[in-house]
């Protein structure tokens, strides 16, 4: 009963807290302008994720506390300074270099707090290298994918459809291994980004912006560090917090990659992504959107199979993962007659 209220107060809260955002926004003239870069062509509000934050952040806190007291103070610090920095480059555009920084400040605080991502398997578990390595993986993984998420999130609806599917699967993640806080932060987050998609769905009437695609981002790479660490969980969860945003990594892996290996200046904004070229090659937000959605829930799918089959795990997942992944390059081809422009 208490995930129903829950849920439902995530996605109503958000839907009606959109659309007054919106109405606010327009009457600053808070808008994101059309460029070059843009896959938009008229001006739109940005930055409705703030009130996907406060809510979610909100039921949340109500959440973890009503359901098993564990309630972590770093995350939801980490999460508000992501989305404050976030908003405030979402108005004026803020440094890459004070982007970061915040961002590793609140990647080093969960971890500080909650802990890694995995323990490297090893004898000597007081080696005080090993230790730094796992620590040091796990802030490149948090800092990684707040950005990962955010460079994804430059078509109506991609995020927000990806935030849903991820934001499920850590809900049934957490009903799977026995932790009732994240299952419900999993649905919480899902619920809200549906209420942001009443409003962000071709044509969008609002984006996202960086404070609401950072703290998605963030927050799908803290959650995996929630989960108790067991023999049985050790290896299945890290594997698990890639595959339910595998699209968004693998997207942004090869992009990056292939503008490395071409010389190109890969900090800089561009439009080379596999989904910002199905758009230039002709297909509507709305097609790309659900193409990778469909593709996501299809992973949680056979992720949640794997699960309940354990033994068999490996090849339930990997035999879609590699056809849908191959198929992603394949239908990318075909719109775009190339892959290596």
């Amino acid at each position: 009963m208490i995930f129903f209220v829950l849920f439902t107060a995530a996605f109503g809260l958000t839907a009606a807290g959109v659309g007054r955002f919106r109405n606010w926004s327009l009457k600053k003239n808070i808008l994101d302008l059309p460029n070059e870069r843009s896959s938009h062509t008229t001006p739109t509000p940005r930055g409705g994720g703030i009130v996907v934050v406060i809510v979610a952040l909100s039921l949340y806190t109500i959440a973890a506390n009503l359901i098993t007291g564990d309630f972590s103070t770093a995350y939801v610090v980490g999460a508000i300074l992501i989305a404050a920095v976030s908003w405030l480059d979402d108005l004026f555009s803020i440094s890459i270099v004070w982007r970061f920084a915040v961002h590793a400040c609140c990647a080093i605080l969960a971890v500080w707090q909650i802990g890694v991502l995995m323990e490297i398997p090893f004898s000597g578990r007081e080696n005080e290298y090993l230790k730094f390595a796992e620590v040091l993986m796990t802030v490149g993984w948090i800092v990684w994918l707040t950005n990962a998420y955010n460079f994804m999130d430059g078509i109506d609806g991609i995020a927000g459809t990806q935030a849903v599917t991820a934001g499920f699967g850590w809900c049934l993640v957490g009903i799977l291994f026995g932790a009732p806080a994240t299952a419900a932060f999993g649905g919480i987050l899902s619920f809200s980004a549906l209420g942001f998609l009443v409003y962000n769905w071709q044509p969008a009437r609002v984006f996202l912006g960086d404070v609401g695609s950072a703290f998605f981002g963030y927050t799908f790479a803290v959650l995996p560090l929630t989960i108790k660490k067991t023999d049985d969980t050790q290896i299945l969860v890290p594997v698990i917090a890639v595959l339910l945003v595998w699209f968004f990594i693998f997207d942004a892996v090869y992009t990056f990659a292939k503008r490395l290996l071409r010389r190109a200046k890969v900090w800089q904004p561009h439009r080379e992504h596999l989904y910002q070229r199905l758009v230039i090659g002709g297909c509507s937000h709305r097609l790309v959107t659900v193409f990778y959605g469909v593709n996501s829930l299809t992973i949680l799918a056979a992720m949640i199979l794997g699960l309940n089959l354990r033994d068999y795990f490996l090849w339930i997942v990997i035999m879609p993962l590699i056809a849908q992944t191959a198929g992603l390059l394949v239908f990318v081809r075909l719109r775009t007659g190339k892959l290596n422009s």
